[in-house]
């Protein structure tokens, strides 16, 4: 009788990530102190575990974590989202491949819950899973009713944030979807955005510095770092 295959998922050890064999996971997690890790017999299930996370540790310092950033409000749900890639288009002359990573993560914490989300692709820039990040998020809320809710959102993203709150994106609007110079990259994308922020008539967004100090941004960018682990 054939032995199942299994996956083990290393949660804290030398290198994050799901093994298939035991002597590539046994690698990483021998004298890694505190290291945790377990085995399952299909990659979603190790994939789970891993997105799993210290997401309630995170929930502990959202809405402190964010008081500079969205000034004096207090939102009922207080979202970090993220995005973020591997790609060779991130230096100077570089351009994207097909199988370099990219990746996108949020989390929303509401009334004293949370949700956390995740996903990858290839061959993309970390521009557009910035945008997709967002979009997921507010989907996520319309879906479960939460868009008449205060809401703030704090991203790292200039690019997304001045497209926003600069007018960018009714510009583009009013252009057909174009930019004022020519074409406008991920314009279906800007759509969908533009979409669903008109049903959100109480949201507020706020830039933080990203990889810093801010504990929501840092999960998110742990988060979707994982997820192109896995891919």
């Amino acid at each position: 009788m054939t032995k199942p295959k299994k996956f083990y998922a290393v949660r804290k050890g030398k290198h994050p990530g799901i093994y298939q064999t035991w002597d590539e996971t046994k690698q990483q997690v021998d004298g890694f102190s505190g290291a945790e890790y377990k085995s399952f017999l299909t990659h979603q299930e190790a994939s789970d575990y891993l997105k799993a996370t210290s997401i309630k540790k995170a929930g502990k310092v959202t809405k402190k974590d964010t008081a500079n950033d969205l000034g004096k409000t207090s939102p009922e749900i207080i979202v970090f989202t993220d995005g973020g890639s591997r790609n060779h288009g991130n230096v100077a002359g570089g351009h994207v491949r097909k199988d370099d990573k990219a990746a996108w993560a949020y989390l929303i914490d509401y009334h004293g819950k949370q949700h956390s989300d995740s996903a990858g692709e290839f061959g993309v820039t970390n521009n557009k899973m910035e945008i997709t990040a967002l979009l997921k998020a507010l989907q996520w809320m319309s879906e479960n009713h939460l868009n008449e809710k205060n809401i703030g959102i704090v991203s790292d993203s200039r690019y997304v944030l001045n497209a926003i709150q600069k007018g960018w994106l009714q510009g583009w609007k009013r252009r057909g979807w174009k930019r004022s110079a020519g074409p406008l990259k991920n314009s279906e994308l800007w759509q969908a955005l533009d979409h669903q922020l008109q049903q959100f008539p109480r949201i507020q967004f706020a830039w933080t510095k990203g990889h810093a100090s801010n504990k929501g941004n840092i999960f998110v960018d742990e988060l979707l770092n994982k997820t192109m682990d896995n891919m």
